[in-house]
């Protein structure tokens, strides 16, 4: 099933998530859903000082939006926003540093945000990391885990409340196509049994997202959720995680501002809003989260089984808590 599920996904990107293939879903794009002034609207993007994020930061700072850019390194986050200000002519841009890999400092982040912003429109979750060696964080969790799906769950159930507050409120977390080769493995979220294989334990992360995306959607209704796929395109991490695979497809990846766009029209359109809560998107449209008979399909108590334990570890990292167990 494995190899049926790779070839097939293989062949689907070729097809859709190259260059070339973003180029033909655009000939279908509404021009009108992204002339909107955003002025007043607050937004916050993680991993935002380069590629897709860097990216999504443009076009939001370019149509006047306050944007608050939430980064691990102090001086490339300065350097981007220095950039974005000067050319989009838009000083309201903030720099924050979190590592998203470290649960207790999301915590005390979110909770500092809350005090110091009395507003937010809507939230980005898109910083994300591939560590091709299984290592531990100084939590003793698995570093992509930490990262990829734990950091998400905490930041965006710690900022529901502030959203909640807001009309129109979105959350939109950037997977990737690369889930639709795995099923929900909640025996084995932190990778410890049997070998190691850094690019499927980030694709487990991304399918980990989507499901998450789908029961928050369940949860909150007055936020509209959704998770999206940008295309293979050409920014430093996928050159730095996928070196092999970047020097193959260099010149069929598709720009950083060509994986953003779907990203920036989940964020500001109205159009995005005409959709369900909950789904999976990739070039402006809603797409099945599911490959045709991968059998990739996790049962509701899985489902339910990921939530309970992303819960009980977020609960068990929230600062003023007594630690009561270790991480799974």
């Amino acid at each position: 099933m494995s190899l049926y599920r790779n070839a097939v996904f293989f062949m689907k990107g070729l097809r859709e998530y190259t260059r070339s293939g973003y180029e033909a879903a655009a000939q279908q794009f509404e021009a009108k859903d992204l002339d909107i002034d955003m002025t007043g609207r607050c937004f916050m993007i993680t991993g935002a000082n380069s590629g897709i994020g860097k990216a999504t930061v443009f076009e939001i700072a370019k149509r006047g939006g306050t944007v608050h850019l939430v980064c691990r390194n102090r001086e490339r986050a300065e350097e981007a926003k220095a950039e974005i200000v000067k050319e989009c002519n838009n000083t309201e841009i903030f720099v924050h540093i979190l590592d998203m890999s470290r649960p207790m400092s999301i915590w005390t982040f979110a909770d500092e945000f809350q005090r110091a912003h009395s507003k937010l429109n809507v939230l980005i979750n898109n910083a994300g990391c591939m560590i091709n060696q299984r290592q531990l964080t100084a939590d003793q969790l698995e570093s992509n885990f930490a990262t990829n799906t734990l950091g998400v769950y905490i930041l965006t159930t710690a900022l529901v409340p502030l959203l909640q507050k807001y009309e129109d409120a979105r959350v939109i977390t950037v997977s990737s196509g690369g889930m639709l080769v795995q099923k929900l493995n909640v025996e084995d979220l932190q990778f410890d049994k049997g070998q190691f294989d850094g690019t499927m334990a980030y694709a487990q992360n991304k399918r980990q997202q989507v499901i998450m995306t789908e029961q928050w959607s369940k949860m909150h209704k007055d936020i509209h959720f959704s998770s999206m796929h940008p295309g293979w395109a050409d920014t430093p991490a996928v050159k730095t995680s996928m070196p092999n695979f970047h020097a193959r497809m260099k010149d069929r990846l598709r720009t950083a501002a060509q994986g953003a766009d779907t990203l920036v029209w989940l964020a500001v359109s109205n159009a995005a809003l005409q959709h369900s809560s909950g789904l999976f998107f990739q070039d402006r449209k809603p797409v099945p989260s599911h490959l045709f008979l991968a059998q990739t399909r996790a049962t509701a108590s899985e489902e339910a089984e990921l939530m309970k334990t992303l819960e009980e570890l977020a609960v068990n990292f929230k600062p003023g808590t007594d630690r009561v167990a270790s991480p799974k």
